[in-house]
Order: C-alpha cells, then sequence, then structure tokens
C-alpha cells in the first residue's frame, strides 16, 4: 500500500488534518507534492541511498517531504526541534545530509548547524521566510508533478533522543523494494491494532520522533486520515478527538498523567466515545495511571515495546494487561532473554538487561563500538533496559539500565518509586536518579514538578517521602526531594534523566563513588 493508490480511488478525502488551524492536505495534493519533492531531489542531484534532514515543527508539509524522500529512494533524518546547534551539526555530518528542510522558527538554529556540516548543499524554508534558506513552496512549485522514472523505496534514518549520549543513529539497509511495500508496522497497524481506510487517527506527538512518524505513515498506506496536533496539550488531545471523531491514537504514559491531572469537570465535558483504539508505548506506564485511564476510555489500550531500532516488538492488549498489570507484553517479533551481570539467562521472574534473540538486526551509523555494546555474545541484542519475564511470559520493564542506582551494594531501579510518586494528586511529573553519598555511595533523590509551585515546600516534600514509603521498600524510595518548575522532558515522552542527574555530580571526576 502507498499514499498514490488512495489518491487514485479517493482523491478529495483528506490525508492530514492540522488539528488546531483545520489545514487540510488531501491524498491527491499529497501525491502531487510528494512527486515535486521527488523531482526537486532529483534536480538537486541526489540519488537513491542519499539523505536528507528535516528540522520542523509539526507541519502539514512534513509529510510530502517524507513521502518525497520515500519515493525517490532516499533517507531522511528527522530530527528533534529541541537541539542546539552543535547537536544538529552532529546529526547532519553523521548521517550525510545534502538538504536540509526547516520551519521559520528554527532556521537560526539549522543555519548555525549547516554552518558546520559542509555536506549540506541546499537549506529550503518551510512555511515562510529565513535568511540563507531558498523557500521550500517555490522550489517545490517549479518542479513537476510526474513521478520519477527511477523510484524505489527509501527509508526513515531517526536518531535516540541521546539521553544518555551522543544520539545513536539506525539506519536501515535499503532493499531497492518498490515503494508500495507493505512493512511490518502498516500490517501490524491494520492486522493487530485494527486500524482500517476509515480511521481518523490522531498523533498528538511531535513527528521527529520514531513511534509518531511511523504510524502516521503507516496510516496513510492504509488509507486513513492523519490528524495532528500542533502540540500536545490534554484538553486540546480531548477537543480534537470530540472535534475529529478520532478512532485511534498512538500517545505516551506522560500525557495519560496530564489528562488525568485535569479536572474532573473538564474531562467530562468532551466526547470521547468515538476512540476504538489507543495504543501507547515509550516508557512503562504506572499501573494506577493505566487503570483509570482503561475505567475512563474502556478496554480500548494496547501498549507495546519496541525501539528505532527494530531489534524486537511486545505488546498487549488492554485484557492482557488487566490479567497481567505492569507488563508492556508477550514478544511478537524476536524471543526475550532475560541475562544477568554475569552474560548468563536469569529465571523466570528475576531482573536481568532485556535482550531480544532471533530478531531483525540493526547497526548504530558510524558507531561500531555502540552497537558492539548492544550484542550479547550470542548475538542477542538489547536497548539497554532492564526487566524481568513473568511465568507466562509477558516482560515488565523495572528502568534503564544506564540509571540503575548502586546504594550500599544494593541494586536500586528508579521507575519503581516514580510510578508511586507520580500518582499524588499534587504531582505533575517526577524523576528518581543517584546523587552521591560518601557512605554509601549513591542515595535515591527525587525531582519532582509540582501542580502548583506554591506546593514546592519541606512539607510537600516530607509528604511525599511519607506517599512513596507506605507503598514501597524504604530501600527504594528516595531519601531527599527536589522541586522544579519543569523537568527536561523530551516532548515524546522520555526524561532527560541525564541532565538532572549531572548536576548532582558536578566536579567528580567518576560517577562510581
Amino acid at each position: 500500500m502507498h499514499p498514490l493508490h488512495h489518491a487514485n480511488a479517493t482523491p478529495d478525502k483528506p490525508a492530514v488534518i492540522m488539528a488546531g488551524t483545520g489545514q487540510s492536505i488531501s491524498f491527491a495534493a499529497l501525491e502531487a507534492r510528494s512527486n515535486q519533492v521527488a523531482q526537486l531531489l532529483r534536480a538537486s542531484g541526489l540519488q537513491g541511498g542519499d539523505c536528507i534532514a528535516l528540522m520542523m515543527d509539526n507541519v502539514a508539509e512534513y509529510f510530502e517531504i517524507a513521502w518525497g524522500a520515500q519515493r525517490a529512494g532516499l533517507y531522511f533524518a528527522c530530527i528533534s526541534t529541541k537541539l542546539t546547534p552543535d547537536e544538529v551539526a552532529y546529526i547532519l555530518n553523521d548521517s550525510g545530509a545534502k538538504l536540509l528542510f526547516a520551519t521559520p522558527g528554527l532556521a537560526a538554529v539549522a543555519s548555525a548547524a549547516a554552518d558546520q556540516a559542509p555536506g549540506v548543499a541546499r537549506r529550503l524554508v518551510v512555511g515562510g521566510a529565513a535568511a540563507g534558506f531558498e523557500d521550500y513552496a517555490a522550489a517545490r512549485d517549479a518542479q513537476p508533478a510526474a513521478r520519477i522514472a527511477d523510484e524505489s523505496a527509501g527509508a526513515d534514518m531517526l536518531y535516540s533522543s541521546g539521553t544518555t549520549g551522543r544520539p545513536k543513529g539506525i539506519r536501515v539497509a535499503l532493499t531497492g523494494a518498490p515503494i508500495d511495500a507493505p512493512n511490518p508496522l502498516q500490517m501490524m497497524a491494520n492486522m493487530l491494532f485494527g486500524i482500517q481506510s476509515d480511521a481518523m487517527y490522531l498523533s498528538p506527538a511531535p513527528l521527529y520522533h520514531a513511534a509518531p512518524l511511523r504510524w502516521c505513515m503507516s496510516v496513510h498506506k492504509i488509507g486513513g486520515t492523519v490528524v495532528v496536533m500542533e502540540k500536545f496539550d490534554p484538553e486540546g488531545y480531548l477537543a480534537a478527538v470530540e472535534r475529529y471523531r478520532i478512532t485511534d491514537s498512538q500517545l505516551v504514559p506522560t500525557m495519560f498523567v496530564k489528562m488525568l491531572k485535569l479536572p474532573e469537570d473538564t474531562r467530562a465535558r468532551y466526547d470521547v466515545s468515538s476512540l476504538k483504539m489507543a495504543v501507547h508505548a515509550a516508557a512503562p506506564c504506572p499501573v494506577p495511571v493505566k487503570e483509570q485511564m482503561i475505567a475512563w476510555w474502556g478496554p480500548i489500550l494496547f501498549e507495546y515495546y519496541a525501539g528505532t531500532e527494530g531489534n524486537g516488538f511486545c505488546m498487549l492488549n488492554a485484557t492482557e494487561w488487566l490479567a497481567h498489570r505492569g507488563s508492556v507484553g508477550k514478544a511478537l517479533l524476536g524471543e526475550l532473554k532475560i541475562v544477568g551481570e554475569d552474560g548468563n539467562e536469569v529465571p523466570v521472574g528475576e531482573s536481568g538487561t532485556v535482550y531480544f534473540a532471533n530478531g531483525p538486526q540493526f547497526e548504530y551509523h558510524n558507531a561500531p563500538e555502540k552497537t558492539a555494546e548492544s550484542r550479547h555474545p550470542q548475538g542477542w541484542s538489547t536497548l539497554g533496559d532492564v526487566g524481568y519475564v513473568d511465568a507466562d511470559g509477558y516482560l515488565y520493564l523495572t528502568d534503564r539500565k544506564a540509571f540503575m542506582i548502586i546504594s550500599g551494594g544494593v541494586n536500586i531501579y528508579p521507575q519503581e518509586a516514580e510510578n508511586i510518586l507520580v500518582t499524588h494528586p499534587k504531582v505533575a511529573d517526577v524523576a528518581v536518579f543517584g546523587v552521591p553519598n560518601e557512605e554509601m555511595g549513591e542515595e535515591v533523590k527525587a525531582v519532582i514538578q509540582p501542580v502548583s509551585m506554591a506546593d514546592a515546600t519541606p512539607e510537600f516534600a516530607a509528604e511525599l517521602l511519607g506517599w512513596c514509603r507506605e507503598r514501597l521498600s524504604h530501600i527504594k524510595c528516595p531519601r531527599s526531594v527536589d522541586f522544579l518548575e519543569e523537568l527536561p522532558r523530551h516532548p515524546t515522552g522520555k526524561l532527560y534523566k541525564r541532565l538532572l542527574r549531572d548536576r548532582y555530580w558536578t566536579g567528580r571526576d567518576s560517577t562510581i563513588v
């Protein structure tokens, strides 16, 4: 499947709707514009296997550029809008991008980055003007809307968000397949999650992230309409569901938390009965949060565990989750292996590093040492997460290995305390990590984003410590609490915990005490 087929069958059907403005692009327009983009890429000298980069806000043009690159057999590197010029330059150089597309508000950062990336031959601004950039719409419209003669399927080239160091690029091998060849996510979206051609799919997250981009493009392959939020906000999400009669959506747990923090009368104001399926991933969802969401939306929630690397895939539906609360699913792609510090598999119910065996292989672009770090001697691969498998084969995540706390020789996984603290009604967000302790090596610290900074008091800190200790082993609970007005969280839901943790380790030669 491919949007070109839907452009022929249902040319006037909306392919993209921007949730805030209502701006709409039909399948016919998406087909014409993506052809023009492919022509533009060829006219710029790019051939199959070359790369372009997008540093763009959520705008409708995102898809015509991505589909244009896809049908031209190119890689398209989608870059976070939150990065610094040096970080963007690293991705431009590492990916080998030859063209850079940016929206006006990001043009200054994109330009400063491109100045450090000699391989970038053209800079195009989308939806406005910017110094040093060509006008994208003019360049596109100067090209014919006919299909290029040498179409073949390109692919995204996405980078990990860099929460544990330099971003890692995942570059899959291009096969020269036809542009309408099915891919695994599109087939899963259709067969496992029930997304049909009549879907109204709501995407609330930044399009530069793997899941939103890939889900939206899969919905286009199936023939559904993608409704894109310019930026997530909890009440705006509910309003979009009601306005567009949304049937399907993909979210992250922090979005659930923010919606559940809305006043009850605000939540009740919106009709969400059109929702047939809501899938979430990116981070483990606290059990009380998911219980509340199922009570509110019904048993329509699916959950999966996977990474941009594509080395494995776990999934479960709401009924399975209610029988295995806290799980992220059973392996549908790859075989789960839980490995201890000695490199051997551990018994059922015991935590260790999560590996996938017999799944697709991947490599980190230009980073053989990072690829090697992800491999077990048996050839299995890991995303660096820690968890355990129960007797029924369901996986439970406990943390990312990089943020494991070792206090007095005891391994502590912060996710457990985070899942408890975020359920407090006065807590908007939370991060738990290890800080120096001369006697114990590390001690557990919580940094809290309260719903109201008026609550950022020693008394509230003591209340939170008690809240956690009533529900979790004391050794796993924070010994102290600090408050911040906003945690440095990626818009896709991932927390930049390293940025918080580094503040407490400044001036030390090692993070091992």
